[in-house]
């Protein structure tokens, strides 16, 4: 094989790669449009919705550095567009909470691609955006929110329990799809 061909192969792999990836986008804001309704009545607007599931497969597939650029990428186009009522705020909320999901589970699968180690990297990024997204919400809402942090502490049960429940519902799923579609993945 010439340094040429093999050039070619490299650049096309990447390619595919970034197609595959924006593939996982496209679903991620399509699912958001289709699928969001509120976990708890009196806090409406913490809305339910599976986004985070194909950013989880492609963290899986291709790392957490590409979960990375997967979040901030599906982050933008959604707060832009299907989700366009949340604005800035939305955005960054979104990247904080599936950025610290998708880095932690992503690290913690990639050491060692098992089963075992999915649900574990699964149960520990659930933990690690639940906690992350109480700090996040203390300091990030009541500025774009004009409310005070004791009203954000008053919530808080809500927050963190619709943190638990949203990334508890995208990971089983996750782990369920994951190994159905690998494969496809990564050709």
């Amino acid at each position: 094989m010439t340094e040429r061909t093999e050039q070619k192969n490299v650049t096309s792999g990447k390619t595919i790669r970034l197609v595959k990836m924006g593939v996982m986008v496209a679903i991620s804001v399509a699912l958001v449009y289709l699928i969001h309704f509120p976990i708890f009545p009196v806090v409406s607007f913490l809305e339910y919705d599976p986004a985070d599931i194909p950013i989880l497969i492609g963290t899986f597939a291709f790392g957490p550095l590409a979960g990375i650029v997967l979040t901030v990428v599906t982050s933008v186009i959604q707060g832009l567009t299907v989700s366009a009522g949340s604005g800035l705020y939305g955005i960054i909320m979104h990247v904080i909470a599936t950025g610290v999901l998708v880095v932690v589970s992503g690290l913690i699968y990639k050491r060692k691609k098992t089963k075992k180690m999915a649900v574990a990297g699964l149960l520990a990024g659930m933990a690690a955006m639940a906690v992350v997204m109480m700090g996040a919400n203390m300091i990030i809402t009541p500025i774009f929110m004009g409310v005070p942090a004791s009203a954000v502490w008053g919530l808080m049960p809500f927050i963190v329990g619709f943190n638990v429940i949203k990334a508890g519902i995208n990971g089983a799923v996750t782990f369920i799809l994951y190994k159905r579609i690998a494969n496809f993945l990564r050709k």
